[in-house]
This record gives C-alpha cells, sequence and structure tokens, in this order.
C-alpha cells in the first residue's frame, strides 16, 4: 500500500515517496544516556518503532533504521564526573580520566535503555545502527570545518558557533517551528546544548574544553580547539554516515522541532549542501492523568517503576500505540487497565481463530484492506484498531473453514509484526502450581483412605475444597486439581 505521512517540514499529509525507490531510510533521535528513560522518552521510541514497522509490513519497504545514542553533552558530562550521585548509586569507583569514565557511565545507562525498549517490544534487530556520538567525532569535525569555510560559522574563545545571521541571509530558519526574530540578536552566542525556545541566537558547533570534563583534539585551519561536539551537530553528521543525504524521514518528540531539529537542518545544508531529511514526523508529548509529568508532582515515571507496579510492558506499548502519535497521551493506569483488556479480547480471538474447525468463509482481504488501510494513512492507530474490534465482534472464529482460517491467522501475524503485542498460537495450557501445605492434605488422606479411616479422609479431602481444590483418585494413586 501506498504510505502517507504528515510532514513537519510543509505542515500537511503527503504521499511519502522514498529517495530510493523500494527503500525507506528512517533517522529517529535516540536517548541521552546519563539516566534511565522515563514514559515520555519512551513514546517517541515507541512511535519511532511504530513507524518503521508499518513502512515494512503495510508499505513493504526495505527500511534501514537509524537511532543514535547521545554519550556526549552537558548532562552525560555532569553527570559522569567524580563525585557524581549518579556513579555513587548506581557504579561504583571512578577511574578519575574524564573520557574514560564518560564512557563508563554512558556505556551502563546505554545498556539499561537497551533492557527497556527490549521489553517494550522494540527489536535490536530492526535497526541497522545504534551510533554512539562519541564514534563519530571525526565526521562531526569535518562537517564543523565545511561550515565555517563556507561562511557559516566562526572560532571565538576556543569554541565554534554556528553564524545563524550569515544563515538567514542565504536560507530560511524557521522550516519546522515558527521562531520569534523579535528576541534575535546578532552576535549574541549560548554554549548550551538545550536552552528555551526564545533564545535565537548563534549556537555552539564545538566547545571549548573545561577542567576536568573530557575532550577531544580539534585542528583547524592552524588553531589548536581542544573540546567536544556540540549537541546539535551530532545527529547532522552521524545521519549523513550512516543513511547518507537526503534521507527519507526523521522522527522525534515535538520538543525537538527547535532548537535541536531546526539547527539540524540549518547545519547540514551549510555545511552539506543539503537538508538531512525529505519528511520530518514528531509525536505529540505524554501527560500522566492529565498533567505535565514531573518529579515534584509525584507522576514521573520510568519504565522500572511501572513494571514494579506489576503492569505488563506490552500493554503500555498497546495503550501508546492505540492513540495518534500527533495528539498529546494521557497516560492513567486505568487506560493501562483498558489497553489490557483490549489486548487480551484480540489475543482470545487469536487463540479461537487457531482452533477453528467449522465451514464458514469470511472474506479476510476485506478486513486486511481497511485495517492497513488506516495504518496506511498517516499511521492512524485508532482508526485501524475500530475497524479490527468492528470485525471481531461480528465475527465466530471458531466456525471458520480451514481455508478462512489459515488466511485470518496470516492476516494477524501481519498485524502483529506492527503491534508486536500478541501470540499468534494457540492457546497455552494453563500449569497451576499446586500449594504444599494442600499436597500434604491429599497425602494423609491418600494414606487415611488406604488405612480404612474414612471419617479422616473426608475431613481432610473437606479441608482440601475449602482451599480451593479437588482431590480426585486415579489408578494410579490420586490428583488435585484446581476448582
Amino acid at each position: 500500500m501506498n504510505i502517507s505521512l504528515y510532514n513537519t517540514l510543509t505542515k500537511k499529509v503527503e504521499l511519502f515517496t522514498p529517495v530510493q525507490p523500494g527503500h525507506a531510510k528512517v533517522y529517529s533521535c535516540g536517548p541521552t544516556v546519563y539516566n534511565h528513560a522515563h514514559i515520555g522518552n519512551m513514546r517517541a521510541f515507541l512511535f519511532a518503532d511504530l513507524l518503521q514497522r508499518v513502512l515494512r509490513v503495510v508499505g513493504q519497504y526495505n527500511v534501514h533504521w537509524v537511532m543514535n545514542i547521545t554519550d556526549i553533552d552537558d548532562k552525560t558530562i555532569r553527570d559522569s564526573k567524580v563525585g557524581s550521585d549518579k556513579w555513587l548509586a548506581e557504579m561504583g569507583e571512578q577511574s578519575g580520566n574524564p573520557n574514560a569514565d564518560l564512557s563508563t557511565f554512558t556505556k551502563y545507562y546505554e545498556s539499561k535503555f537497551v533492557e527497556d525498549i527490549t521489553k517494550l517490544g522494540i527489536e535490536a534487530t530492526h535497526f541497522i545502527s545504534m551510533p554512539r556520538a562519541t564514534e563519530f567525532i571525526p565526521a562531526m569535525q569535518e562537517l564543523i570545518r565545511n561550515i565555517v569555510r563556507n561562511g557559516f560559522g566562526y572560532v571565538a574563545e576556543g569554541s565554534v558557533y554556528f553564524n545563524l545571521n550569515a544563515w538567514r541571509d542565504a536560507d530560511s530558519y524557521g522550516k519546522l517551528f515558527q521562531v520569534d526574530f523579535g528576541n534575535f540578536r546578532e552576535g549574541v552566542r549560548i554554549d548550551a546544548d538545550e536552552y528555551e525556545r526564545e533564545s535565537v541566537s548563534d549556537f555552539v558547533l564545538w566547545k571549548a574544553t573545561k577542567d576536568g570534563e573530557p575532550y577531544w583534539d580539534f585542528e583547524f585551519d592552524g588553531e589548536h580547539l581542544p573540546g567536544r561536539p556540540g549537541w546539535h551537530i551530532e545527529c547532522s553528521a552521524m545521519g549523513k554516515e550512516l543513511l547518507g543525504l537526503p534521507f527519507d524521514i526523521h522522527t522525534g518528540g515535538v520538543d525537538l522541532r527547535f532548537p535541536h531539529h531546526e539547527d539540524e537542518i540549518a547545519q547540514s545544508k551549510a555545511g552539506y549542501g543539503v537538508e538531512p531529511a525529505s519528511f520530518w514526523c514528531h509525536n505529540e508529548f505524554l501527560e500522566v492523568e492529565g498533567k505535565k509529568m514531573s518529579k515534584s508532582l509525584g507522576n514521573f515515571f520510568t519504565l522500572h517503576d511501572l513494571l514494579e507496579k506489576g503492569i505488563d510492558a506490552l500493554d503500555i506499548r498497546f495503550a501508546m500505540m492505540s492513540a495518534h502519535y500527533q495528539s498529546v497521551f494521557n497516560f492513567t493506569f486505568d487506560g493501562i487497565t483498558a489497553a489490557h483488556k483490549a489486548r487480551t479480547r484480540v489475543q482470545d480471538f487469536i487463540y479461537d481463530v487457531w482452533s477453528a474447525n467449522g465451514t464458514e468463509h469470511i472474506d479476510v482481504q476485506s478486513v486486511r484492506t481497511s485495517v492497513f488501510g488506516e495504518l496506511a494513512n498517516d499511521v492512524h492507530t485508532p482508526k485501524a484498531l475500530a475497524q479490527l474490534f468492528g470485525f471481531i465482534n461480528k465475527t465466530n472464529p471458531t466456525t471458520l473453514n480451514e481455508q478462512s482460517k489459515q488466511e485470518l491467522l496470516a492476516f494477524f501475524t501481519e498485524l502483529n509484526n506492527v503491534f508486536n503485542v500478541w501470540q499468534i498460537s494457540s492457546r497455552p495450557e494453563v500449569i497451576i502450581e499446586i500449594p504444599e501445605d494442600v499436597i500434604a492434605l491429599a497425602q494423609q488422606r491418600w494414606q487415611a483412605k488406604k488405612d480404612k479411616n474414612f471419617a479422616l479422609s473426608d475431613s481432610l479431602r473437606q479441608q482440601i475444597t475449602e482451599r480451593g481444590y479437588v482431590v480426585k483418585d486415579t489408578k494410579e494413586g490420586f490428583e488435585v486439581v484446581k476448582e
């Protein structure tokens, strides 16, 4: 099927036409690995996973998916320093070498991130790469050289900055997000990796080294500029190196439109002569119980927090995927319960289809076309699931003939390759563990019966029944089952 997507760059839904026919190249802004990712972060990663799965399954594209790991920025440097509480709490002793400690620190949180997304059903095999920013320092330095030599950057006090005023004379700035240039002041420079939307200024490409911070050597036109890359330059270089320019789709949360993604566009075109992506797809924010998630409100959750509450990670996945990515997702515990019930409803239907042994024929292609058609239309999961449940509610799966059964199982296999929350199999046998005290009572009863102490035998049987179990005599002895 043809895929249509809302393109933040053009502010409209457009037919997805890849640069290379049959291939979809997708770059997703990944985590900054300085802490455990929270569920707001996870929504962005789950949307990227959903999108690339729709491209694979519904669009039949060969997907090349990259998600970067930000392992060098203000926050990773801050929390990897000697004496950081993060170290004391989770990792132990430090080497005192800033570069080595940064690597140890970020690789620890990277491993935790991979564990989390795996639990959420994101498959590592779908990535062609999960590159660490620190692995692409030379590519970033070369891009910075190009930007300066093309007249859009300058060196000041050992750092390199993007000259926004020069860029505005040559091209536009504010393609993804309407920037208020009323606050723009020529010559004002920003060193921080993240800053407010009102801060429209020259931004840092390369930050001069500070005492006790990790750094890399950088030789530029005879100057020695030890330091480290700014956050925005990282994705520009990695996207080009791993996917080529332009690639097809860049994903991320709406909060990244400005300044991060806007700066990516400017840097890439200023240094490489081409914008990075044809489509920019942004997911909306996540709220918790109708409020912005924050630690001060006590509604800040990591995946680990939710799993400790007994919530199934796949229910979280299904709940987030059930909402359209362009709508604010309101995370509630009632919503997770509803998602569990809905997911179970589909799972039970699949189990019943698997065991079907009837004569009825149904038009499976019709439901497939309607469900996949909604997914093809800007990944509209709410409408796709409405079509699916409409079909389920009017279909008796146990009456299907063999042909319809196999066609329907094939459809659910495809659909699960998108949602990845169900098992395409027969209903599993439920194995109930009998408590040891109940087994002991059953053994006592069996001995009492052999001793012809029927009063004691009946009394023990009654005790077993009161605990919710039934003891049955067999040729070999007895068995205990759940009542």
